[in-house]
């Protein structure tokens, strides 16, 4: 079992190191989403439905926090932009991820009606594996095995304080 254990997790380990730098780029990535950091500013002009109210566009153009600043006539004011009911047109400002970090990205976001969510199941399942497998790395009576159970202590006490922090 202790070879067979081995084996498995070493050629799992080779299959799935380039899924994990994916994986750990766009974690790190993601983890800025709330600045502009790596992110650029993109002019966008859309056509959308005509004579929305102010509360039914930011549901519409789907920009988070989204807030009317003033009504003038016709047109309303944003923080991003602007809506001109009677047009239907809206011009406003994103600021995104360049493409390749877009596309990363959204494996982390993947929920269960994107294709990626298979990706995702098999990833943390692999992981889960790993974890298991690497208590048949050393045999449990051995200095390398012992301290290897409090260093996992501490990893999952560290997880937890944190949680609750």
């Amino acid at each position: 079992m202790n070879s067979k254990m081995r084996i498995y997790h070493r050629y799992l380990g080779f299959f799935l190191a380039g899924i994990m730098a994916v994986y750990s780029i766009s974690g790190i990535a993601l983890i800025f989403r709330d600045s502009d950091f790596l992110k650029s500013e993109k002019q966008i002009e859309k056509q959308i439905k005509p004579n929305l109210k102010a509360e039914n566009l930011g549901k519409e153009l789907r920009i988070r926090d989204f807030k009317v600043e003033k009504e003038e006539g016709d047109l309303i004011v944003f923080k991003q932009g602007t809506y001109s009911k009677s047009k239907g047109l809206a011009k406003y400002k994103s600021i995104e991820f360049p493409l390749l970090i877009e596309k990363l990205t959204r494996i982390h976001k993947a929920d269960s009606h994107n294709p990626l969510f298979f990706l995702n199941v098999f990833f943390g399942l692999s992981l889960l594996f790993f974890v298991i497998s690497s208590f048949w790395m050393f045999l449990p009576k051995t200095t390398i095995f012992k301290k290897g159970i409090y260093f996992t202590l501490a990893g999952i006490v560290l997880t937890i304080i944190l949680i609750f922090l």
